[in-house]
C-alpha cells in the first residue's frame, strides 16, 4: 500500500505562499538539525518540530479525510453477513466505534508505539478471514434478515441475530490480538521476519483484496451507470487532476485574507468522488429519474431508501467496550483471524520504515518496532473489545500524504486521533455515511481493491522475475490462493472429520485466501533453493537495515519522560526487547530525558 509515495513523493502541498513555513512568537516551534533522511530537506515540519495549534487541527482533519474510504468501507463491507444490510442505523454505530477506536489506537502509536506520525484504522486483513468465520452454517443469517420488508430493526429477535454475530467477531479479534501482542513485545516479530520475504508478502496482501471482487460487484451492480461514474471521478482527480493547483482562501497574519494554490485533487480524490456521485444520486431520487418500484432495476440508488437514518442517529453517542454484549469465543474464528494478524504484522512494518523515510527520521530500530507491533496488538484488543468488528493497523495512505503535505511532525498526527474520537461520538457523522447509497460505494471499492491487490504485486519488484523459480511460486500461491477456497465453499462436507470444532478451524483457515496464498508463498520460498539475491532477500534487507542506536534516532524513538533511559533503567529492563538499550556507554542516550512528548 505504499505506491501512494511514490506518486506523491515529490509534490508540494502549497506553492508560493509560506503557510506551511516555520512559524515564530510561540506559534510553532522548529528543532534544528532534523536532517537524517533524504526527504527531511524538504519538509516544512520534522517529526519533532510542532506546528501551530491551527495547522495541527487542519492537517489532522486532511488526515481523517484521508484515511475516510477505509475506515468506512470495512464496517460496511461487514454489513451483510452481520445480517444488518437492511439496518443502516446499525451501520452507523459500526462506523462511528471504528472513528473512535482508531482515535485512542493512533494516540497509544504516537504517544507510545513507534512514535512515528502514522495514522491507525481498520484493517482489510481481518475481512478475509471474518467473512469466512460467518459464512459457516452456525453463522450464516436466516433468510427472512435478507428480505427488508420481514426485518424490523428495533424487535429483539432481530438485535440479538446480529449482535450475537459481531460478538463472536469481537472474541476472535481480541484472542488473536494476543498473538501479536506477544510476537511485539516479545522481539519475535524480528526473528520471523527473517522468513517472510516479497515472495511471501506479495501473494498475502494481493489476496486481501482479490476475493473481494464479490462483494464491490454485488454493490456496484445495484446501478453500473452510478458506479462507473464514481469510478470515472476517483480516476479522474486521482491520477489526471492531481497536479491541477486549485486556488483556495488563506486566512494570515500578515497577508490576512488571500488566495494560495492548493492540490485539491490530489488529496481529496474519494472524498469528492463519493459527494458529487451523492448529489447526482440524489438529484436522480428528487426528479424519480430513478425506479420508485423497489423490485426495479437501479432502486437501490436512491437516497431516501435511507433518509430516516439521519433523523434516528443520535446527535451524540459515546461508544464503550462491551456495547454489544459479552463476547464470545471459538477456534475457528480465532485461528482465522491469527491468519490477518500476521498479515497485518509485516505490512506494518514496511509502513514504519516507509513512515521514517518520508518523515525525516532515522530508520526504526527494533525496540521501536517490536513496540510498534505490540501497541498494534494492544489496538486490536481494544477494537475487539470496543466491538468495531474488526481490528486496527497502519494506514498507508496517510504515510503517503505526508510527502503531499511535507509535514512530518507527529503532533499533527496527535490532532488527527483527537478528531476521530471526536467524529466517533458524533452520531450523525455516522450515520451520514451509512446512507451512501450502494452502487456508490460500489465504485469505490473497485478502485480500492484494486489498488490492493496491485500494491501486493508491487512488492515483486524486489526480486527477480526472469527466475522461472520465482515466477512458479508467486503465480502457484496466487492460483491456489483463489482455487482451494472456491472449491471448499462448495464442497464443506468432504472435509468433515466428525469434530465440530476441528472441522470449522480447517473450513477457516482454507476459505481464507491470503492465509492460502500467503503460507504457500511462505513455504515454498523457504524450502526450494534459491540464492538470496533471485529472493530479493538481499535488496530486502538492505531496505530494511536496522537502525544503529544513534542520538538522533534515541530523541525520536524513545519513550517519552525517559521511560526505559532514565526511569526503568535497572540492570533487567535492558532485557525487555521494547525498551532502547543502554549498553556500551552510550552517552549519547542521555539526551532522550528531555525528548518532547
Amino acid at each position: 500500500m505504499n505506491s501512494t509515495m511514490t506518486s506523491c513523493e515529490h509534490s508540494d502541498f502549497l506553492r508560493g505562499d509560506s503557510f506551511l513555513s516555520s512559524h515564530d512568537d510561540g506559534q510553532g516551534k522548529k528543532k534544528d538539525g532534523q536532517s537524517g533522511s533524504p526527504s527531511s530537506s524538504n519538509l516544512r515540519y520534522g517529526i519533532l518540530d510542532i506546528p501551530p495549534w491551527y495547522l495541527c487541527i487542519f492537517l489532522g482533519i486532511q488526515h481523517f479525510l484521508t484515511a475516510l474510504g477505509g475506515l468506512v468501507a470495512v464496517p460496511l463491507i461487514l454489513a451483510k453477513d452481520l445480517c444488518l444490510q437492511h439496518d443502516p442505523l446499525t451501520q452507523s454505530y459500526l462506523i462511528s466505534t471504528m472513528f473512535f477506536v482508531s482515535g485512542i489506537c493512533t494516540l497509544l502509536q504516537v504517544l507510545l508505539g513507534i512514535r512515528l506520525p502514522i495514522l491507525q484504522g481498520g484493517t482489510f486483513a481481518f475481512v478475509a478471514p471474518s467473512l469466512a468465520m460467518l459464512s459457516l452454517p452456525a453463522w450464516k443469517c436466516p433468510e427472512w434478515t435478507l428480505n427488508a420488508n420481514q426485518v424490523n430493526t428495533s424487535s429483539s429477535e432481530f438485535t440479538e441475530e446480529w449482535q450475537k454475530r459481531i460478538r463472536e467477531l469481537q472474541g476472535a479479534v481480541m484472542v488473536a490480538s494476543c498473538v501479536q501482542i506477544l510476537a511485539g513485545f516479545s522481539g519475535l516479530i524480528g526473528f520471523l521476519m527473517r522468513f517472510i520475504g516479497p515472495l511471501t508478502i506479495a501473494p498475502t496482501i494481493s489476496l486481501v483484496a482479490l476475493p473481494l471482487f464479490h462483494s464491490a460487484g454485488n454493490d456496484a451492480g445495484i446501478h453500473w451507470g452510478i458506479a462507473a461514474v464514481t469510478i470515472f471521478l476517483i480516476v479522474l482527480f486521482s491520477q489526471y487532476l492531481k497536479n491541477v493547483m486549485v486556488p483556495v482562501p488563506i486566512y494570515g497574519r500578515e497577508r490576512k485574507w488571500h488566495t494560495s494554490k492548493f492540490y485539491l485533487f490530489q488529496v481529496f480524490p474519494v472524498l469528492l468522488a463519493l459527494c458529487i456521485s451523492w448529489l447526482i444520486c440524489f438529484v436522480l431520487t428528487v426528479t424519480n429519474a430513478l425506479p420508485v418500484d423497489p423490485t426495479a432495476y437501479g432502486y437501490g440508488a436512491r437516497t431516501d431508501t435511507k433518509a430516516n437514518v439521519l433523523s434516528q442517529a443520535p446527535w451524540f453517542r459515546f461508544p464503550y467496550p462491551g456495547q454489544w454484549g459479552l463476547p464470545t469465543v471459538s477456534p475457528a474464528g480465532v485461528f482465522g483471524i491469527i491468519a490477518g494478524v500476521i498479515s497485518s504484522m509485516v505490512e506494518s512494518v514496511g509502513d514504519y520504515y516507509a513512515c521514517a523515510r518520508l518523515a525525516g527520521a532515522p530508520p526504526p530500530p527494533k525496540h521501536a518496532i517490536n513496540r510498534g507491533i505490540g501497541i498494534e496488538g494492544i489496538g486490536c484488543l481494544l477494537a475487539g473489545a470496543w466491538g468495531s468488528g474488526n481490528g486496527t493497523t497502519s494506514y498507508s495512505q496517510n504515510i503517503g500524504a505526508l510527502s503531499i503535505t511535507k509535514v512530518g511532525s507527529r503532533m499533527v498526527i496527535v490532532a488527527a486521533g483527537c478528531v476521530l474520537l471526536v467524529m466517533g461520538v458524533l452520531g450523525k457523522i455516522g450515520a451520514a455515511f451509512a446512507t451512501i447509497p450502494p452502487p456508490v460505494i460500489g465504485g469505490m471499492f473497485l478502485v480500492m481493491f484494486g489498488v490492493i491487490a496491485a500494491v501486493g504485486i508491487s512488492n515483486l519488484q524486489y526480486v527477480d522475475m526472469n527466475s522461472s523459480r520465482n515466477i512458479f511460486v508467486f503465480g502457484f500461491s496466487i492460483f491456489c490462493g483463489l482455487a482451494i477456497p472456491t472449491w471448499v465453499n462448495k464442497n464443506v462436507e468432504k472435509l468433515q472429520t466428525g469434530i465440530l470444532q476441528l472441522d470449522q478451524v480447517i473450513q477457516v483457515l482454507l476459505t481464507t485466501d491470503m492465509f492460502v496464498g500467503g503460507f504457500l508463498g511462505f513455504l515454498l520460498d523457504n524450502t526450494i533453493p534459491g540464492s538470496p539475491e533471485e529472493r530479493g532477500l538481499l535488496t530486502w534487507d538492505q531496505i530494511h537495515e536496522e537502525s544503529e542506536e544513534t542520538t538522533k534516532a534515541s530523541e525520536v524513538y524513545s519513550l517519552p519522560y525517559g521511560i526505559g533511559t532514565k526511569f526503568c533503567t535497572s540492570s533487567y529492563t535492558r532485557y525487555l526487547p521494547f525498551l532502547p538499550r543502554l549498553e556500551h556507554g552510550r552517552k549519547g542516550l542521555e539526551t532522550v530525558a528531555s525528548t518532547p512528548v
